[in-house]
C-alpha cells in the first residue's frame, strides 16, 4: 500500500508543480504537463512532453520525485511524448501528417550546412522522433552520398507520388536519388523551383514529427519559393566565424524575417581546430562570430562544431558522426543542437496556443 495523500498534501504538490518551470521553456511549468492520480499502490504521474529529450525527461522526473517526497510520498512516473505541430497552415495533402518543417540554411556555400542538416535529422531521430530529410539543393545534392544511399532510387507510392528512402532511421529524398552523381542540373531558377515543389509535394512522407530541409546556399529563387510556399515552422542558420560568411548569414536571417519564418538559432561550424600532433587549439576562422550574429538578431547560438577530420571522414563514408560515433564529443554537440531546436519548436507551439486573438488596426 502506498502513502494515503490528504487533500492538503495534494494541493501542496500541485502548488509546487505550478511554481516549477520546465527548463528552457518560458511560461510552461510542471503543472502544465503533469497529471497525477492516486491509486491503491500509491501516487502515479503521467507526464506529457512536447519533445524527445532523455536528459530533460530525467531532470523533470527527479524534480517531480523531490516535490512529492517533501509530502512524505513516492511517485511512479509514466512518460508520453506528443510533439506539437506548427501553428502554420499545411500546404498540401502530402504534408498533412508532417508536424514541423525546419529549414537549415546558410547565406553561402562551404560552411557545413548539409553536414549540419544530416546530423540534426539523425540526432532528432535517435532521440525517438519520426524524421524526414529533404535535400533541397537541386544543383548540388549531397545527402544521398552523406547517408550512403547514392545508388538507391525511390519507389513509387502511387501515380506521380514517390516514397522516400528509409536510411539510418530517417526518410530521405533528394534530386541525387533521381539522377547519377555525374549528371549536372542545367536548369534556370523557375525550373529548379518547380523541381523542388515536386520533391516536396509529390512525396508520401507519412507521419513525421520533423521534416528537415537542407536548403541550397544563398537567397535566390529556390529559397524564396520554399520560404513562401511551404509552412516552415522555423529555420536554423549555419555559418562559420569568418567575417565573409557572417555577412552572408545575415542575409539569410533577413530573408526569413521578411517572409515571417522564425529563426530558431545559429550554428557555428569550424569554430576551432585542434592539431592532431601537438594538441594546440586555434580559431583559424576567427572567434565569437556566431555569438555576435546571434546577439545582433536576438536569437540563440545553438552550438559550435570544430574543424575536425572525423566530421569530414565519417560523413564522406556515409555514416555521419551522430550515426558513426554517437558517444563522441562531436555527436554530443549535434544532439545538444537538435534538442535545442526541438525545444524552440515546442516553445513556439506553446506560445501560439496561449496567444489571444490578433487585432489589426489600419487607417482606411
Amino acid at each position: 500500500m502506498g502513502t494515503i495523500m490528504t487533500s492538503d498534501k495534494l494541493q501542496s504538490i500541485y502548488s509546487e508543480l505550478a511554481e516549477t518551470p520546465v527548463p528552457d521553456l518560458a511560461g510552461v511549468t510542471l503543472a502544465d504537463i503533469v497529471q497525477l492520480q492516486e491509486t491503491s499502490s500509491g501516487l502515479q504521474a503521467l507526464l506529457r512532453l512536447g519533445v524527445y529529450n532523455p536528459a530533460l525527461c530525467a531532470n523533470l522526473e527527479q524534480c517531480l520525485a523531490d516535490i512529492v517526497s517533501r509530502q512524505g510520498a513516492e511517485v511512479t512516473t509514466t512518460w508520453v511524448v506528443d510533439v506539437p505541430g506548427s501553428s502554420r497552415a499545411t500546404a498540401t495533402a502530402s504534408l498533412a501528417s508532417v508536424k514541423n518543417i525546419v529549414a537549415v540554411a546558410s547565406g553561402k556555400g562551404g560552411v557545413g550546412k548539409s553536414t549540419t542538416s544530416v546530423n540534426l535529422a539523425l540526432a532528432l531521430a535517435a532521440d525517438g522522433a519520426k524524421v524526414g530529410l529533404l535535400d533541397a539543393d537541386i544543383y548540388g545534392p549531397s545527402q544521398p552520398h552523406m547517408l550512403g544511399v547514392g545508388d538507391q532510387r525511390p519507389q513509387m507510392h502511387a501515380a506521380n507520388v514517390m516514397t522516400p528512402i528509409d536510411t539510418q532511421g530517417i526518410k530521405l529524398l533528394s534530386m541525387g536519388n533521381l539522377v547519377t552523381e555525374k549528371t549536372p542540373m542545367v536548369w534556370r531558377g523557375p525550373m529548379a523551383s518547380g523541381a523542388l515543389q515536386q520533391l516536396l509535394n509529390n512525396t508520401h512522407w507519412g507521419e513525421l514529427d520533423y521534416l528537415v530541409v537542407d536548403m541550397p546556399p544563398g537567397t535566390g529563387d529556390i529559397q524564396l519559393t520554399l520560404s513562401q510556399s511551404v509552412p516552415l515552422a522555423g529555420a536554423v542558420v549555419v555559418t562559420t566565424p569568418q567575417d565573409i560568411a557572417l555577412l552572408d548569414a545575415k542575409k539569410g536571417i533577413e530573408m526569413f524575417t521578411k517572409v515571417d519564418v522564425p529563426v530558431l538559432g545559429v550554428v557555428e561550424n569550424m569554430s576551432t581546430h585542434t592539431c592532431s600532433n601537438c594538441g594546440h587549439t586555434e580559431a583559424i576562422f576567427g572567434e565569437h562570430g556566431g555569438d555576435q550574429l546571434a546577439t545582433e538578431y536576438g536569437v540563440g547560438l545553438l552550438g559550435r562544431l570544430p574543424l575536425a577530420m572525423s566530421i569530414r571522414s565519417q560523413t564522406d563514408s556515409g555514416r555521419p558522426p551522430v550515426a558513426a560515433e554517437p558517444e563522441s564529443a562531436v555527436a554530443a554537440e549535434y544532439f545538444s543542437i537538435a534538442r535545442k531546436v526541438a525545444l524552440s519548436l515546442w516553445q513556439l507551439a506553446a506560445n501560439a496556443s496561449n496567444a489571444g486573438p490578433m487585432i489589426s488596426i489600419t487607417d482606411d
